[in-house]
């Protein structure tokens, strides 16, 4: 019900009670234009931020129910990483249980199969050095994956015995990333690159594989995700290392919905990334970024992930970073995106022209990084020092004069005053060529994140938030250095098996060479 006030009868009413009315109104007139101001601009950013087709509510309830059951079978498969997975789970009546042998995998006939065959190096005996003759063989049979196409890969062992005694010798049996399975390493690669950066849940792409007859089940898929997450542990420690080795990161989190245990609801996770990439300031050392999980966002996360680190840390302004800075040991870098966003959001709200002159002032700034990148740190500071510090000093007067002409309440008087606040610590990139004028690194790691959420609604679990997180750590860091990441995960897990864990750093990106498999 709408209540309309009236006005009291003026003619009876002095001046004071008619100016006080006139104030009234006006504050009541100023309050809403305040408030539309504000739904304006919540209207503007909710469209930025819709993304894709909407779902009907039983569709996506399914989805989240197919999730939920993914991350609880890979949860299972990462604490019993013994469990053999040569056939999946089928219940079996008492006359078919055969303990004593293990039924054979077949795969349709129409793959095209590839035949290994391992002779050993010995061709005599070498116990009295005659010739050695076929006794037999061994054969096992892993499943593969190239690009585009599933082959049977067969690995064939004869056995050789000796003529003249009872000497046999055979070939060792090649290593298999995971133990006791039949996945190859470019399955495995092309299962988590699909899910982790081309966004396919496991049961998706399980009905993708259907296709081709092949039958790789939900639960399968994810024992492989979760066992295979255990593999790359010792890779990921050592990825960590190499990014907080750095003088200078970027860092920044983002939300992600996880199935809290018990309820079927969702509690509010975040992934936090640290990215070292210096080749704008000329430097050459490999560029890397470091996942991180934490069942909530308090500051005490950021802490423990930058114990180790001393330097410049580029980020936003969130709270929990100012204990970072207490000490001297981390030197704040605000970012100048962030203020760039806050007036380009009241520019497409309702065309502020206020935002569109700070916009104005601030693209020279990016202009100038944009012909600096690649230079040495002096001669970005010269540069910087002697162009864009009177641009960044003029900006700041015309604030502060701006400020002074809006009100107190309006979203405009907002954007400015957080820009102003934090001016001083922006302003240092000028004075430092090591620096970025934003925190652009850390907001593109994390746009693969932004994107794979929209698919896989939630994570199942604080695990599979980590589980998560070492795989956006070693795909982000495989892009940053130009390669693909599928390529370098099928490197890295055909080699880890056998590789000295005293080296595991040759598997970094920046360090394998990648073959033709």
């Amino acid at each position: 019900m709408v209540v309309h006030a009236t006005l009291p009868d003026l003619d009876t009413l002095d001046a004071d009670a008619l100016r006080a009315i006139v104030l009234r109104q006006h504050n009541q007139l100023l309050s809403r234009d305040h408030e539309l101001e504000h739904l304006k601009l919540l209207i503007a950013k909710l469209r930025r931020m819709q993304f894709g087709r909407k779902s009907e509510k039983i569709a996506r309830q399914i989805e989240q129910l197919e999730l939920q059951l993914e991350e609880l079978q890979t949860e299972r498969a990462t604490e019993d990483p013994a469990r053999a997975d040569e056939e999946p789970e089928h219940p079996a009546s008492e006359q078919e249980k055969t303990p004593a042998r293990k039924r054979t995998r077949r795969f349709p006939e129409h793959l095209e199969q590839e035949t290994l065959t391992y002779v050993p190096v010995e061709s005599c005996c070498s116990q009295c050095g005659s010739t050695m003759s076929k006794l037999g063989e061994d054969i096992s049979v892993m499943l593969e994956y190239v690009p585009a196409n599933f082959r049977v890969v067969r690995h064939v062992r004869p056995k050789m015995s000796c003529n003249a005694c009872d000497a046999i010798v055979q070939a060792p049996a090649p290593s298999r990333p995971l133990e006791r399975s039949y996945a190859g390493p470019g399955l495995l690669a092309h299962v988590i690159t699909s899910k982790f950066a081309d966004h396919l849940p496991l049961y998706r792409q399980s009905e993708i594989y259907a296709r081709e007859g092949i039958d790789l089940d939900r639960s399968t898929l994810a024992k492989w995700v979760g066992q295979t997450s255990r593999l790359l542990e010792p890779l990921l420690e050592s990825l960590r290392r190499h990014v907080m080795s750095a003088s200078k990161l970027h860092g920044d989190d983002t939300p992600v919905p996880v199935l809290a245990p018990g309820n079927g609801k969702t509690k509010t996770g975040r992934l936090w990334a640290y990215v070292r990439d210096d080749r704008p300031a000329g430097d050459s050392t490999a560029p890397a970024v470091w996942f991180a999980y934490s069942p909530d966002r308090k500051g005490e996360h950021p802490q423990q992930h930058l114990r180790e680190f001393q330097g410049i840390f580029q980020a936003d302004a969130y709270a929990g970073f100012n204990k970072l800075f207490e000490d001297g040991s981390i030197q704040e870098a605000p970012c100048m995106a962030h203020i760039r966003r806050k007036f380009y959001d009241l520019k497409e709200a309702y065309k502020s022209p206020i935002a569109v002159e700070a916009l104005e002032r601030i693209a020279p700034l990016y202009k100038i990084e944009e012909e600096i990148r690649g230079r040495a740190p002096d001669e970005r500071q010269q540069v910087r020092n002697l162009r864009s510090r009177p641009i960044m000093n003029s900006m700041r007067e015309w604030l502060k004069a701006s400020l002074a002409k809006l009100s107190p309440k309006s979203e405009t008087s907002t954007a400015i005053r957080y820009a102003l606040s934090n001016w001083e610590a922006l302003t240092r990139y000028c004075d430092d060529g090591r620096r970025e004028i934003d925190n652009s690194a850390a907001e593109r790691a994390l746009r693969a994140v932004s994107i794979g959420r929209k698919n896989y609604l939630f994570a199942g679990s604080d695990r599979g938030g980590d589980r998560a997180a070492t795989f956006y750590s070693l795909i982000g860091s495989a892009k940053l250095n130009g390669m693909d990441p599928e390529a370098y995960l099928r490197e890295v897990l055909a080699r880890i098996a056998d590789h000295p864990i005293n080296r595991i750093e040759e598997l970094l990106p920046w360090n394998i060479a990648l073959s033709d498999r």
